[in-house]
């Protein structure tokens, strides 16, 4: 008796989800016990002594502190400056990424080497290295210490504001070396644009900028909605963040502890979920505006 041959669907699903138990397998041995050991530890007070790791559960007695007391109120003041930070660099490193993925896109000499240039800072610009960049000096322009830029703003908005703007001036270099992902995903997107789009619209008399605004960008939507969630998650993870620095400097103190640092990360997980979520309806609703004109 032969046996019947299995169905081609049936064959694809069973591929298909021998490729995603891989990942599920890895999700829940590397991240999901992670993420509810991380949640345990945030309810309860962790102390390591000689016989291990002693967990005395508290409740919500760590969420409690982190708005009533110092440490708390210091990583609250870097969310704060964080989200504001999202505010100015964002846009400043989408457009950045748009222009030079533009550029890179023509058709010029040595273009496969300006595009390796532009994306090997993303390789070998760790934490440790932009902060010793940062550290001497290397990641700003000289031209904004000496005109006395920071200062003008140090002294003309409050401080919360003054901040995440000067920051991003004395940083600036360092946001143009984070782009350097974006401007490929640009490219990928741009490729895939046919070209007789825009010799039919220079036919009808379409300028550079009018194929830009008519052509590139509508078929660049989709990116730079990805773009910028990838932004806002790159410099949330970053090493060197403050509020990742307060998660770790809270580890290990004597007066926090484990317990503590999982309350804070939790918290800060929270406020990043919420910056993604604002993100989200500000350019659905944007793109919305644009498709009803």
């Amino acid at each position: 008796m032969t046996k019947k041959p299995m169905k081609r669907n049936l064959r694809n699903n069973l591929v298909g989800w021998s490729f995603l138990s891989i990942w599920a397998i890895g999700f829940i041995l590397f991240m999901a016990y992670p993420l509810i050991l991380s949640f345990y530890y945030s309810l309860s007070k962790v102390t390591l002594s000689g016989e291990g790791i002693i967990v005395d559960f508290i409740w919500f007695e760590n969420y409690r502190q982190i708005f009533s007391s110092a440490a708390g109120f210091s990583f609250l003041q870097s969310v704060r400056d964080f989200a504001f930070e999202i505010l100015f660099k964002v846009p400043i490193i989408t457009v950045f990424a748009i222009i030079i993925a533009v550029l890179l896109n023509q058709k010029m000499k040595l273009r496969g080497l300006f595009r390796a240039v532009y994306f090997l800072p993303v390789i070998i610009a760790s934490g440790p290295v932009i902060n010793q960049l940062i550290s001497q000096g290397a990641a700003t322009i000289p031209l904004v210490e000496e005109s006395g830029l920071i200062d003008l703003i140090n002294s003309t908005f409050t401080e919360s504001l003054a901040k995440p703007i000067a920051n991003i001036f004395s940083e600036l270099i360092v946001i143009l070396w984070v782009s350097g992902v974006q401007i490929l995903v640009f490219i990928a997107a741009l490729q895939k644009i046919d070209r007789s789009t825009y010799e039919a619209a220079m036919i009808d008399g379409a300028g550079p900028w009018e194929s830009f605004w008519k052509i590139t960008m509508p078929a660049l939507k989709s990116m730079v909605t990805v773009s910028i969630i990838f932004t806002i998650i790159n410099l949330a993870t970053f090493s060197e963040n403050d509020a990742i620095l307060h998660i770790k400097n809270n580890m290990f103190a004597l007066d926090t502890g484990f317990g503590f640092s999982s309350a804070v990360a939790w918290i800060y997980f929270i406020a990043l979920a919420l910056i993604l979520g604002v993100a989200m309806f500000a350019i659905r609703l944007f793109t919305k505006d644009k498709v009803r004109r």
